[in-house]
């Protein structure tokens, strides 16, 4: 029985194009839906968009009192070849990033891509590949071209799978020599709680409206996933078709799967148990293809079965994941009576009194590191499939010292307790791709639309009112995580 990290354990870092790239109209780029945002939870409720009444459409309409960070971003889109030997000095032999659907399709429904999208893609991939790190690549993050929620409604409508599958396809087709491993769609799981960010689904109210909007029903809410379950099918059955060496995984936000019952009461043990449910559904048709018995109930219960045509199950059920990647952040408690908030790093509900690490003010998130280790264990009990970490990583707000230094242990403390989980959850046979640390190099954080809340490795110098330099500057963690992959993760010993 493997006791340690395998030999070809994958060490890396995560980002997502819409949090570091910028340049978010340059070489032909369309807007995408986060693109009208400042975060995701911030004011994900609120984008800005307003109705047109000549064209009977939303269109975008920037707020000028707002810092729309991300547009700018830290400008990797033309620095990724600095940040990357950046990367590739900590040792890195994977790194993770989106491509952005609007750079290929900047409508998302032309016939013919923008060569100049793929082009970037083509240079940035290469070079990961010149510092010999595996890309891992998400085909959705975030970044459903905004026209296709103004002129179709996102994924409540069916064509969307059409749209979708054209893009997949130019892609696979053109990388295939370049990326073996392919993730589907970020975290979408979260669709109902931020369906305008994950599914282009409009059930908000926007910045600047002129006419009243209905929002989704929970029907067209399941109606949507539905779409998404057919779509990820038919691309997993594609990829095998185009890349038949290539592995492809569904990506989901599983810190919620770690909501613990407040007490032995039953109502607190099935209420956690149903609010599990509510991500499970989404590994469970992904990864075993089909439906779970209970969903049927729900439908049933809120009249919101969605239309299922025929096919559409013998398709799920053909092409299910080869792995179940997932960001892990923080653990919940579920109390009967006390409502279950939900953030971009996971659920929030009862306090935990036996937890008592929190990151510092002001985000102030529960450090449970044990809980890393029991999802990996419930996750292989229950789909006896390999798990890929692709997001762990915590935020907090990096100062310097009197001699310009980051000293960022408590990142290094957050580190090494959760790899030391992993190595558990491995010796206790779980079958562990690897681990990539989420935002290596600061990046505009999703959920705040922020810079002040900073992950990474690698300090970058912009502020949140747009300000700054974009210099990099290795923290203290920087040298730690190096020292951790050149161990293969035997090494954990936090830096003086």
């Amino acid at each position: 029985m493997t006791t340690g990290f395998p030999k070809n354990f994958m060490w890396g870092g995560a980002v997502a194009a819409n949090q570091c790239e910028g340049a978010y109209l340059e070489g032909g780029k369309g807007i995408n839906a986060t693109d009208v945002l400042v975060g995701i939870i911030a004011e994900g409720t609120h984008p800005s968009i307003k109705w047109n009444e000549e064209t009977k459409r939303y269109e975008p309409c920037y707020n000028p009192d707002k810092v729309y960070l991300s547009h700018d971003a830290v400008d990797f889109y033309h620095r990724y070849k600095e940040d990357l030997e950046l990367m590739a000095g900590m040792g890195f032999n994977a790194f993770r990033t989106s491509i952005s659907w609007a750079r290929i399709f900047p409508n998302g429904d032309e016939v013919e891509p923008n060569e100049e999208g793929l082009k970037f893609y083509d240079d940035l991939f290469s070079e990961m590949r010149r510092l010999g790190m595996e890309p891992v690549i998400t085909l959705s993050h975030y970044e459903t071209p905004l026209h296709l929620l103004t002129e179709y409604g996102g994924w409540a409508n069916e064509k969307m799978i059409d749209f979708w599958l054209r893009y997949v396809e130019t892609v696979f087709t053109r990388y295939k020599d370049l990326v073996k491993c392919w993730l589907t769609f970020n975290e979408i799981n979260n669709l109902f709680r931020i369906p305008f960010a994950a599914g282009a689904m409009l059930d908000i109210n926007p910045s600047d409206v002129n006419e009243p909007i209905s929002g989704l029903t929970i029907k067209q809410k399941y109606q949507g996933a539905h779409y998404v379950f057919v779509a990820n099918a038919k691309t997993v059955e594609l990829c095998h078709k185009i890349i038949p060496d290539a592995q492809i995984g569904c990506m989901l936000s599983l810190s919620h799967i770690v909501s613990y019952p407040y007490s032995c009461n039953p109502e607190d043990v099935f209420g956690a148990m149903q609010f599990q449910r509510n991500h499970y559904l989404w590994s469970d048709v992904m990864c075993r293809g089909e439906y779970p018995a209970y969903i049927h109930r729900i439908w049933e219960e809120n009249n919101c079965k969605p239309i299922i045509k025929e096919g559409d199950l013998e398709v799920i059920k053909n092409n299910p994941c080869q792995f179940i990647a997932f960001s892990y952040y923080m653990s919940a408690v579920f109390k009967d009576g006390v409502g279950m908030a939900a953030g971009t790093g996971g659920a929030k509900g009862a306090k935990n009194p036996y937890l008592t690490m929190y990151s510092p003010e002001p985000w102030t998130w529960p450090v449970d590191p044990k809980g890393l280790r029991y999802l990996c264990n419930v996750l292989t009990d229950r789909y006896r499939l390999p798990l890929f970490i692709v997001e762990n990583g915590i935020g907090l707000d990096d100062q310097a010292n009197e001699n310009g230094e980051y000293i960022d242990t408590f990142r290094m403390e957050y580190i090494k307790m959760h790899l030391s989980e992993i190595k558990e959850a491995i010796h206790d046979g779980c079958d562990i791709m690897g681990y990539l640390y989420w935002g290596p190099f600061d990046i505009v954080s999703a959920g705040t639309g922020e810079m002040k809340k900073r992950y990474g490795f690698v300090h970058i110098d912009r502020n949140n009112d747009g300000t700054g330099t974009l210099k990099r500057t290795k923290k203290k963690s920087y040298e730690y995580y190096k020292k951790v992959i050149a161990s293969n993760g035997e090494d954990l010993e936090v830096l003086k």
